[in-house]
C-alpha cells in the first residue's frame, strides 16, 4: 500500500509563501489522482487541489484558485502544491491523500483511500 508523507509547513505572515510536498517512499504515484485537503481545527476536511498523476489534469477550490498551484515532479516522484498569497484563513493541517485514476478529479475526502500524517500551516495576520 502507498505510504504518503507530507512537509513544507511553517508558521508564516499573511502574503507570505509556502511550497508544500507530499512524497511516496518506494512507490510510484502513476496510476493515482492525488489531493491536496485541509482541516481547520474543530472544522472537516476540505478539499484544495488535486491532481492526475498521468494525464496532468488538474482542479482547485474556489477559495485558492489563482493563489495555490499543485503540480508534480517524475524525477522525485512528488507532487506540490505551492501557496501565494497566504491568508490567516489558509491556516490548517495540510494532507495529501491518493485515489486510483477515476474517470473526473475527485473533491470529495471519502474517496481517497490512503493519507498522509499531515503538515501544519499557520498564517498570521
Amino acid at each position: 500500500q502507498v505510504q504518503l508523507v507530507e512537509s513544507g509547513g511553517g508558521l508564516v505572515q499573511a502574503g507570505d509563501s509556502l511550497r508544500l510536498s507530499c512524497g511516496a517512499p518506494g512507490r510510484t504515484f502513476a496510476g493515482y489522482d492525488i489531493g491536496w485537503f485541509r482541516q481547520g481545527s474543530g472544522l472537516e476536511r476540505e478539499f484544495v487541489a488535486a491532481i492526475n498523476w498521468n494525464s496532468d489534469d488538474k482542479a482547485y477550490a474556489d477559495s485558492v484558485q489563482g493563489r495555490f498551484t499543485i503540480s508534480t515532479d517524475n524525477a522525485k516522484n512528488a507532487v506540490y502544491l505551492q501557496m501565494n498569497s497566504l491568508k490567516p484563513e489558509d491556516t490548517a493541517t495540510y494532507y495529501c491523500g491518493v485515489r486510483m485514476i477515476g474517470r473526473r478529479l475527485s473533491r470529495a475526502p471519502g474517496e481517497y483511500a490512503r493519507w498522509g500524517p499531515g503538515t501544519q500551516v499557520t498564517v498570521s495576520s
